[in-house]
């Protein structure tokens, strides 16, 4: 049986370092026997479909390969069409926002159990507001991410590694997962 996965490389492409073209990327998981491969944008969204149910075993097979042709090893994040879909439809911030600049979703590697709630909510401007679930950190910031001291500091509170997209990549994302 074939699965639907949604995979999220973090740190490439940024800055010139750990480059990685989606074409080569594309090339890359067809070779490792996945189909149907797209990619969105430049910052490593990636859908195919595989027979690997684990989302580990997708993640560690992709990084080792990325890591034996091009000596580097980003973090990964694979998750299924279901739960990508259940993500969004669980976003508390349900803001009209064509940009997508004010709502993301950190995704999280593991559940963020020794999260330190009372920094997250030191670092929260007035106007920002946070949701985290055992998957999925969400951060509504209407002045913009990039002003946002919680979300330059999220994951070091959460304690957890993470990767965030804007709510445009994630929709965009589970419109190309079908």
């Amino acid at each position: 049986m074939m699965m639907k996965w949604i995979v999220l490389l973090r740190g490439i492409n940024v800055g010139g370092h750990n480059k990685l073209p989606m074409a080569e990327l594309r090339s890359l998981l067809e070779g490792m026997g996945c189909h149907d491969i797209k990619t969105y944008i430049q910052s490593g969204n990636c859908i195919f479909t595989a027979p690997e149910t684990s989302a580990g075993a997708i993640e560690q097979k992709i990084q080792s390969a990325i890591d034996k042709v091009y000596d580097f090893k980003p973090r990964i994040l694979a998750v299924t069409r279901e739960d990508l879909r259940a993500t969004l439809a669980a976003n508390p911030y349900p803001v009209d926002d064509d940009k997508g600049a004010t709502v993301h979703f950190f995704f999280l590697a593991q559940e963020a159990i020794q999260a330190d709630m009372d920094a997250l909510d030191s670092l929260r401007a007035s106007d920002e507001a946070w949701t985290l679930t055992p998957k999925v950190f969400y951060l509504h910031a209407p002045s913009g991410i990039g002003r946002s001291k919680l979300a330059a500091r999220a994951e070091a509170k959460l304690g957890v590694a993470a990767t965030a997209r804007n709510i445009k990549t994630v929709k965009k994302l589970a419109q190309l997962a079908g």
